[in-house]
Formats: structure tokens, C-alpha cells, sequence
């Protein structure tokens, strides 16, 4: 046999091997045949492929580990089980780019199943290879790190930590500052991973300068760049006060209102999001909303939505409304109790209902003034309805009632108690009965204690 044939074995080798990580690469894309592959034992046949000795097919061996990770946890868990990892990492470290972000592709993939997974990941050494690729000179490389440790972080604060221990923090916060637009958003995603968990690791990301350069990407033309960067800032901000502060000292004020009329549903909705997040800490907080417009600029995009984009600016109106009686009564000047009603009333949702019924009964239990700008909206007989109805979920029907019971304290308008002498429940109607007491004779129900001097209410 000459040299010549003898090599082309070896080449016949090659490329069947060639012909067979492309193929597999491409079956994966179809959710129909992941069964088959499986079943086929196509685990077991592209690990050794991971160290073969052509680049490409090792490259390609990793796209198609990725995909079927990527599938289910099952498989995903066959790669952990099938010692996959260690070799990953190995090669993560030694490989050219393209590699590397195929084997980075395999790792957020089986991380992003549970937290056992991303354990997994991390008990294998691939943090601190990952960290490194973010530092690689490759856009695409550091794009596929950043989102395998968002990936890893999201799950809970023991992985969260764990990335900030090997000093992932500050090399996200370079990567929001490069010019390519995806990885700004992988990195201010991985940001919102990290932050959501703690106070103190939302301090983490504050503490390397992540606030600074997120608000100035507020108003970047790229809608899901925007998307992200409302989540980063909302998850600082909603831990506490000190946080919710630094926010809004980046000066994100009056840009993300502008952000409350963009085109796209998710940036409204993320908007609305960190403006609740920032007005539910303390009056003064949610009067500097107020005051930069925020409570109309939040109606207004109620208007606008459907379904679950709506929910954070309605629990951001009960938030403001539920700190002060001037706060309350700008929601009602802004016209924000009319939109609340139509959710109440034109929602399918229950939760979304529930979420209006709540923030309709903070408004309402300020003053008299407050309760009769609820119940002119025809709002009362609504909740009502929404209480007594048997197919209104236990939250709905619980969140009804005490808005009822809120309203009704402070109601003295009798137009809008009226009906509730024929419908209502006795436990509903004993405050209804109260309220036509305290206006139609309140000389039996008011009285000075003649030892303490205080004027008291009998029910």
C-alpha cells in the first residue's frame, strides 16, 4: 500500500469526523430530534471530539454540546455527568477564539437549568477561566463569558458571590463601556444578575462605578441595550435607600420618562419598573418623581400598554399615593385614578385587577377629599363585584376588600354609598352603615371623654 493511500484513510477519518459534529450541530437546532440523539448516545460520541486534534471539528463538537445542553436540564445534565466540564475549562483556557466561545456557549447553557448546574459549573474551576475571557481581545469572547456568568448568577447570592469573588464585577463594567452594542448588553445583564440578590451585592456593582455609566446609556437608540440597563438600575435601587439615592443622583431623571414612550414594550415596562422601584422607599423620593413629572408621564404609559407592561406603573402610583395625603392627591390631579379604574374594570387578568384594586385603596383611605375622588369613578361597586365574585382569585378578592374597607373609612360622598345598602355583605355593610352614621347624625357618634379630653368615633 503506498503513502499516498495510506494517508487517505487518515483523510477519510477526518472527514467523517468533520461530516458528523456538522451534522449533529445542525440536528440540535430542531427540538424534534433531540430525543433521537439522545437515545442514539450522541454524548458519549462528541466528548472525545472536544480534544481532537483539528480545530474545527473540536470548535463544532462544542456548538453541538451547546445546543443540546441548551435543550433541557436532562441533557444538560448529561454533560456534567459525562465529565464534560473539566475539559471545557481546559480548553477555555488553551484555545483559539472561536473555541472559546463555543465552550463558554456549553457552560451558559448548562447553567442556566438550576442552581445546581451553574454549582456544577462553578465546582469545576470555570469562573476563574471565564473572568480571564473577559479580558480577551475578542469582542464575541468576552460577550460569551459575560453571559455565561450572568447565566450562573441569576439563580441565587451564593453563585452571585461567587462571580464577585473572581473579580467579575469590574471587568463587566468595562465591557457596558466598549462600543459593540451586544456586549453592552450581555454585561448590563450579567450587572442585573448580580445586583438582584442583596444589598450588598447591588453595593458591589455600585462600588465600581456601574451607575455612572449605566444612566448614560438611559437614552442609547438600541432598545434591548435599554431594556437592560432599566433592569441594572432597577435592581440596585429597589434594595434600599441609600441605593435608590445613588440612582437618582446619575441624573436619570428626566431621561427615563422619555423611556416610558419608546416604541418597545419591554423598555416602557423596565421604565416603569425603576421608577416604582425608586418611589416606594420614602415620600421624598416619590416627590422628586412627582416633581419631574414622573406620576403623569407613568398614567400616561398605563394608557398606552397591555396586560403585564401595565403592572409596574400601577404598583408604582400605590406606592407614591400610599406615603402622604399631598403625594395621594397628586395621583389624583395627574387623573391616575380614571386609568386605574379602566384596569379594574377591562383587565383579564386577576393579578393585574388586584395590583389596581390595591392601588385604588391607597389612594382612597387618605381623607374624605381622596376617598370621594375614588368613588365618583363608579370604582366602589367594581370592587365590589370583584370581592364577591367566585371566580376572582383568593388575592384578588382579598386586595378588593381591603381597598373597600379603605375607601368606605374616609367615604362621606352617599351617592356612592348607596348601592352598597342593597348588595353588600354584613361585613361589608357594618362600614357603610358607619360612614351614613358619621353624615347623617353625627352628634350621636362623636363625643368628648370627659377624662381624657379626646374626640373619639363610635362604630
Amino acid at each position: 500500500m503506498s503513502q499516498r493511500q495510506v494517508l487517505q484513510v487518515f483523510e477519510q477519518y477526518q472527514k467523517a469526523r468533520t461530516q458528523f459534529v456538522q451534522m449533529v450541530a445542525e440536528l440540535a437546532t430542531r427540538p424534534q430530534n433531540i430525543e433521537t440523539l439522545q437515545n442514539a448516545g450522541v454524548m458519549s460520541l462528541l466528548r472525545p471530539l472536544l480534544l481532537d486534534v483539528v480545530p474545527t471539528i473540536q470548535q463544532t463538537a462544542a456548538l453541538a454540546l451547546g445546543r443540546l445542553a441548551n435543550y433541557n436540564d436532562d441533557l444538560a445534565e448529561a454533560v456534567v455527568k459525562g465529565n464534560i466540564l473539566p475539559q471545557l475549562v481546559y480548553s477555555l483556557a488553551e484555545q483559539n477564539r472561536f473555541y472559546k466561545k463555543a465552550a463558554a456557549f456549553v457552560l451558559r447553557a448548562v447553567g442556566k437549568h438550576s442552581p445546581q448546574l451553574a454549582q456544577a459549573i462553578v465546582d469545576c474551576g470555570a469562573l476563574d477561566t471565564l473572568v480571564i475571557c473577559l479580558e480577551d481581545f475578542d469582542p464575541g469572547v468576552k460577550e460569551a463569558a459575560a453571559w455565561a456568568l450572568g447565566y450562573i448568577a441569576r439563580h441565587n447570592a451564593e453563585l452571585s458571590q461567587a462571580v464577585v469573588d473572581v473579580g467579575a464585577i469590574p471587568l463587566l463594567v468595562l465591557c457596558i463601556q466598549e462600543p459593540e452594542i451586544a456586549l453592552k448588553r450581555i454585561a448590563a445583564s450579567a450587572l442585573s444578575d448580580i445586583a438582584k440578590h442583596s444589598p450588598e451585592l447591588a453595593q458591589t456593582v455600585v462600588d465600581a462605578g456601574a451607575i455612572a455609566h449605566l444612566a448614560q446609556m438611559i437614552l442609547n437608540p438600541d432598545a434591548k441595550l435599554k431594556r437592560q440597563v432599566l433592569s441594572a438600575l432597577s435592581q440596585i435601587a429597589k434594595h434600599s435607600v441609600d441605593l435608590a439615592e445613588m440612582v437618582v443622583e446619575a441624573e436619570i431623571f428626566p431621561a427615563v420618562l422619555t423611556c416610558l414612550k419608546d416604541k418597545d414594550e419591554y423598555v416602557k415596562k423596565n421604565a416603569s419598573t425603576l421608577i416604582r422601584e425608586i418611589a416606594k422607599h420614602t415620600p421624598e423620593l416619590s416627590q422628586l418623581i412627582v416633581n419631574t413629572g414622573g406620576v403623569a408621564a407613568v398614567i400616561d404609559c398605563i394608557g398606552s400598554c397591555k396586560g403585564n407592561i401595565k403592572l409596574p406603573g400601577i404598583m408604582m402610583l400605590g406606592y407614591v399615593a400610599a406615603h402622604s395625603e399631598n403625594l395621594a392627591m397628586a395621583v389624583i390631579i395627574s387623573k391616575g385614578v380614571p386609568q386605574l379604574s379602566v384596569c379594574l374594570s377591562e383587565e383579564p387578568e386577576d393579578h393585574i385587577k388586584a395590583a389596581a384594586a390595591w392601588a385604588l385603596g391607597q389612594i382612597g383611605r387618605h381623607t374624605p377629599e381622596h376617598a370621594r375622588a375614588v368613588a365618583v369613578t363608579n370604582t366602589l361597586p367594581v370592587l365590589l363585584s370583584l370581592y364577591m365574585s367566585t371566580e376572582s382569585s383568593e388575592d384578588l378578592q382579598m386586595k378588593s376588600k381591603k381597598a373597600i374597607k379603605n375607601i368606605l373609612q374616609k367615604c362621606t360622598y352617599l351617592p356612592a354609598l348607596e348601592p352598597f345598602l342593597y348588595d353588600a355583605p354584613p361585613n361589608i355593610l357594618k362600614y357603610v352603615v358607619g360612614q351614613f352614621s358619621k353624615v347623617l347624625f353625627p352628634w350621636i357618634f362623636r363625643y368628648t371623654s370627659a377624662e381624657s379630653g379626646q374626640l373619639s368615633t363610635v362604630y
